[in-house]
């Protein structure tokens, strides 16, 4: 999969509403009501994510969940980055 320029980077930003561009990874933070659903999302996410066969970095305390998204094939980020990233914004807007 093909490497990303960082202004093809920005224009594909422009249509997910919170998320940036960083150290080779674009990433965002959500913050739930609680460690219960915080930790249901990512039980949604994990299944698409194994769906996809691409795997986020993320971290979790408490309500507040991190993900950052990059392509380890490609050093950097890739269209594949940006498809799981329109279905994690998914995934949060059906909740």
């Amino acid at each position: 999969m093909k490497k990303l320029t960082t202004e093809e980077i920005n224009e594909r930003l422009d249509q997910l509403d919170g998320w940036d561009y960083t150290e080779k990874a674009i990433q965002t933070t959500f913050e739930f009501a609680d460690f219960k659903e915080t930790f249901s999302i990512m039980t949604r996410i994990a299944f698409e994510c194994e769906a996809q066969n691409h795997h986020p970095e993320w971290t979790n305390v408490y309500k507040t969940l991190t993900i950052r998204l990059s392509t380890h094939d490609a050093d950097g980020v890739t269209e594949k980055d940006f498809k799981l990233a329109a279905t994690i914004e998914n995934i949060i807007e059906s909740e």
